[in-house]
């Protein structure tokens, strides 16, 4: 793991040579996924990597761990809150759409929509590339949201297993609080990512190795891959190019 650690570091160091970018950006949640990415950009380009910790009537608890990762590996960071931002965008939403059932999820998405249009804003003022934090399990779930924190210009741990991911924050000596926390995307109270997802990380790992899972785990994981292919793509377009038809 420490090899591909190093290979990580290398990997990005060559994508700011190909882009001729100046550094990194990278949203600072607080949690397991962020923290890792967050040492690997430090490593990577030490002096031109930036931390972002964006507060959206955020659990305070995440804002501090999101404060402890950056001060410990010494790596710079801004606090945007969003909190009035995004009351503002729900105030002019029409009440009825606000009264529609999945209006809930909808709006726990806008969260991460805001905070990566926050990111970029601030990437491109540095000509930065942003990070993103997605893992193995999350890619393949869809945990995530289109166009939040999937919205981003490259993803150097989406081949990781979220235990993979907790052996590497070991070996970088990422805090204890925020390794032994419940993961969770904060995006309501007492949200877990086990609780949403409807079984346990080391159930959808198992199955991702080919194990035999329960048969109801086994489908929820499957729905969920089904649910979740056009977030791994890009838009649709129509297959058949006018001079194919005419």
């Amino acid at each position: 793991m420490e090899k591909y650690i190093d290979y990580l570091v290398k990997w990005l160091q060559d994508k700011l040579l190909e882009t001729g970018c100046k550094g990194y950006i990278v949203g600072v949640s607080g949690g397991i996924d962020s923290a890792v990415v967050a040492n690997l950009i430090k490593k990577a380009c030490p002096d031109n990597s930036l931390g972002l910790i964006m507060p959206c009537h955020s659990i305070d608890l995440d804002v501090k761990h999101g404060k402890l990762v950056c001060e410990e590996i010494d790596l710079k960071y801004d606090v945007i809150d969003l909190s009035n931002t995004f009351d503002t965008l729900m105030d002019v939403i029409d009440d009825d759409i606000k009264e529609n059932e999945s209006f809930k999820m909808a709006k726990a998405n806008s969260k991460a929509r805001l905070r990566m249009t926050t990111l970029y804003t601030v990437a491109q003022n540095y000509n930065y590339l942003v990070v993103g934090t997605d893992n193995a399990c999350e890619w393949y779930t869809g945990y995530f949201t289109k166009y939040g924190d999937g919205g981003v210009d490259l993803v150097p741990i989406i081949h990781l297993l979220k235990s993979e991911v907790y052996e590497i924050a070991k070996i970088l000596n990422v805090n204890e609080a925020i390794i032994n926390k419940a993961p969770s995307a904060g995006l309501f109270e007492n949200q877990t990512d086990e609780k949403e997802l409807q079984f346990t990380y080391d159930q959808l790992e198992s199955y991702m190795n080919g194990h035999k899972v329960d048969e109801v785990v086994e489908k929820r994981i499957n729905y969920l891959h089904s649910i979740s292919e056009h977030k791994r793509n890009l838009a649709y377009k129509p297959e058949c190019k006018k001079e194919d038809i005419i």
